[in-house]
């Protein structure tokens, strides 16, 4: 908001200090002191000098500093080095003018954001707050982790596992888990939604007798959208609204249903949030492990980037879980590619 100086040093008018040398130094009368938040009231004249601090507000009648180390820093002070007009002089309006926009909307308030408003002295900013999401798995296959393990059952991972990716994403999360019952699914649902903006269901989506979906979501009273993507792994997916609010429904095999969040999800979080930033990037890498198999459908593996290459590890079912220990990104085979080999470009999707 004002003129001011960089660093220690005396100010005064660059004229004063022509042909200034060590052995013939410009000497000047100090007629002030200024420090960081004090108002400069004394001008600078011909043959004067103000001593002045950091950050300090620069006095009339100056046009530039010199730095300290470049004076006896004696009164009247001998300076000796010449200096031009503008020199060590930060400029009222240097970081931003009235009148410029600081940060546009739908900007994030990270640290640097968050830094230009206080510059600014803007102590409020309207805000939209992130997307609520409920997050409700189904299913009489599976028992919570921690829990006795009886025959025929597997612990639940898509909870614990979509749960942290929101968290990780900075989205709040509820979380709710029911058996292959649509009434108490449709139930869930409306509790969930009652309560967030958005939900994600995962399993029951496919069409065996415990696909419940089909049934819960009538139930609720919610529109479906769409059923099944021209996607591997997670072909069932499902997307539905219920009074404004999106609900998609993912695969209960855990990688589809982090593939296909990574996929969907995302990109309707981050749509609903209005931060584009959310959507994972996409680059061209170098396969460095073949795949085996063709993809007559649009496939999404598993896999490791770094320095423009990616590394698949052993183990693709969507039912596998451990391969992705490790993987930060989705490697795209379009529809149609025939087996992978070591060595091709192909699309990476970051995590």
């Amino acid at each position: 908001p004002f003129d001011r100086s960089p660093l220690d040093g005396y100010a005064l008018r660059s004229a004063d200090t022509a042909g200034a040398s060590q052995d013939h130094p410009a000497v000047l009368a100090v007629v002030d002191t200024l420090y960081a938040g004090d108002q400069a009231k004394t001008p600078v004249g011909p043959g004067q000098a103000v001593r002045i601090m950091t950050g300090a507000m620069l006095p009339p009648g100056c046009d530039c500093v010199v730095a300290q180390e470049h004076t006896d820093r004696g009164s009247p002070v001998a300076v000796y080095t010449p200096l031009s007009p503008g020199q060590n002089y930060v400029y009222q309006g240097e970081d931003y003018r009235a009148g410029t926009r600081l940060l546009p909307a739908g900007a994030r308030l990270d640290a640097a954001a968050l830094g230009v408003l206080a510059s600014a002295g803007i102590a409020q900013v309207p805000v939209r707050r992130r997307p609520r999401v409920g997050l409700l798995t189904t299913g009489d296959e599976v028992v919570a982790p921690g829990a006795p393990l009886p025959p025929g059952k597997i612990y639940s991972a898509n909870q614990t596992l979509l749960a942290a990716r929101l968290t990780e994403l900075g989205y709040r999360v509820q979380t709710a888990h029911r058996g292959d019952d649509p009434t108490a699914v449709a139930e869930a649902m409306r509790e969930l939604l009652a309560d967030c903006d958005a939900l994600i269901t995962t399993g029951g989506v496919s069409v065996g007798d415990k696909d419940i979906f089909h049934q819960a979501l009538p139930l609720l009273g919610a529109e479906r959208v769409f059923w099944r993507v021209r996607v591997k792994p997670g072909t069932p997916a499902m997307f539905s609204t219920y009074q404004g609010k999106p609900i998609l429904s993912l695969s209960g095999n855990p990688f589809a249903a982090a593939a296909t969040f990574e996929l969907l999800a995302r990109p309707l979080l981050a749509a609903l949030a209005e931060e584009p930033h959310l959507l994972p990037r996409q680059m061209e890498g170098v396969l460095d492990t073949p795949f085996p198999k063709a993809s007559p459908t649009r496939r999404f593996l598993r896999g490791r980037y770094g320095e423009g290459h990616v590394t698949l590890p052993e183990g693709h079912s969507s039912g596998q879980l451990a391969s992705m220990v490790e993987c930060d990104c989705l490697v795209e085979l379009p529809t149609g590619s025939p087996p992978a080999e070591a060595g091709q470009a192909v699309q990476v999707w970051l995590l």
